[in-house]
């Protein structure tokens, strides 16, 4: 691969016989071949289907760069995601693009070897703890703590009452973007602790949330049922899509559609895919808080390919791209999807 190329480059450098000719015939070597890997947390979820679209369009104009995509098939699997992970780096790749699901388990199995390899990582979406940061290059995606306190804040508009429940969902318990967003919930709520909502502020988590789907969109759209079947339920709140990436959620919720028109059933998700913002315009969604996993991909591969051609390390630890805001009203053209 290239990192291979790069090597024999250098010791051809250190001969005298290396004529110019050799020189450009490796450099064209080596620019045809920079295979980046984008893996998401799952492979089926259209967010991170996005992001290995961004990094195609960096790659239209860098044909250089070739992308490739993988992950876990159905849901948010953290040994999956590290198999995914081993096997591209044995078909050989030169940078990996990925995010999060366990940090622990994701250095351990996979980024450490890539280290040793000399194969640089970016994350996006969902960053490695802190203590792991190391292990990467530079993390690209949303502030998730600001983008809980974003979700918390369209909660609190969408509510008249002074006390309230509310039941967040989650996908992996130890993913850390997720637990960033649950923080920032609580914050905006209580308006003084990223702790368990117990009263704060006239905030209390239901009893038996967060709820915790691991990302698998039929047990989301089971866990949301069995919320909105509870006598006075909660607002329920997803951290991330969920449910609504269930083909079923539309007939499910049909019933409650005119409980969430007079907000006696408050629905709010993360993420604006295209069958997201269908359920919101349909009225089964009460707001969505959507994200650009387009430029994550993009501006990822842009960060990996300057980093592995030219030796330029990204100039910051954290790039942050924006979120939006969707509603009933604005659903058909809040965003755009890719």
């Amino acid at each position: 691969m290239l990192a291979n190329l790069k090597l024999a480059l250098k010791k051809f450098k250190s001969l005298k016989f290396l004529t110019l000719s050799t020189l450009l015939l490796f450099t064209h070597q080596s620019a045809a071949n920079i295979v980046i890997a984008i893996v998401g947390k799952t492979k089926n979820d259209s967010f991170y289907q996005q992001a290995f679209k961004g990094c195609l369009k960096f790659a239209s104009d860098h044909p250089e760069v070739i992308c490739k995509y993988d992950g876990p098939k159905d849901f948010q699997d953290i040994r999956s995601q590290s198999i995914v992970i081993n096997n591209l780096v044995q078909q050989g790749i030169d940078g990996l693009i990925v995010a999060t699901t366990d940090s622990q388990h994701l250095v351990t199995r996979s980024l450490m070897a890539l280290k040793s390899k000399n194969i640089p990582v970016i994350t996006f979406d969902s960053d490695l703890l802190e203590k792991h940061q190391h292990h990467r290059l530079a993390y690209v995606g949303s502030n998730n703590f600001d983008f809980g306190i974003a979700l918390g804040e369209q909660v609190k508009k969408l509510t008249k009452k002074e006390n309230n429940t509310i039941c967040m969902q989650s996908g992996h318990h130890t993913t850390p973007n997720l637990n960033k967003r649950i923080a920032g919930v609580r914050y905006a709520l209580s308006k003084q602790s990223t702790e368990h909502l117990s009263g704060q502020n006239g905030w209390r988590e239901h009893n038996r949330c967060p709820l915790f789907s691991l990302g698998k969109r039929e047990e989301s759209l089971i866990q949301l049922m069995h919320i909105l079947k509870t006598k006075n339920p909660p607002i329920f709140l997803a951290v991330a899509g969920f449910a609504q990436f269930n083909p079923h959620y539309v007939n499910a919720l049909e019933p409650y559609k005119q409980m969430i028109e007079s907000k006696d059933i408050i629905i709010v998700s993360a993420d604006t895919e295209e069958i997201q913002l269908n359920v919101l315009s349909r009225g089964l969604s009460s707001a969505n808080i959507g994200q650009n996993p387009f430029e994550m991909g993009r501006l990822s591969t842009e960060l990996m390919h300057d980093y592995i051609l030219y030796d330029k390390k990204p100039e910051q630890t954290h790039y942050y791209t924006d979120f939006h805001y969707c509603t009933q009203s604005n659903a058909t053209h809040c965003t755009v999807n890719h």
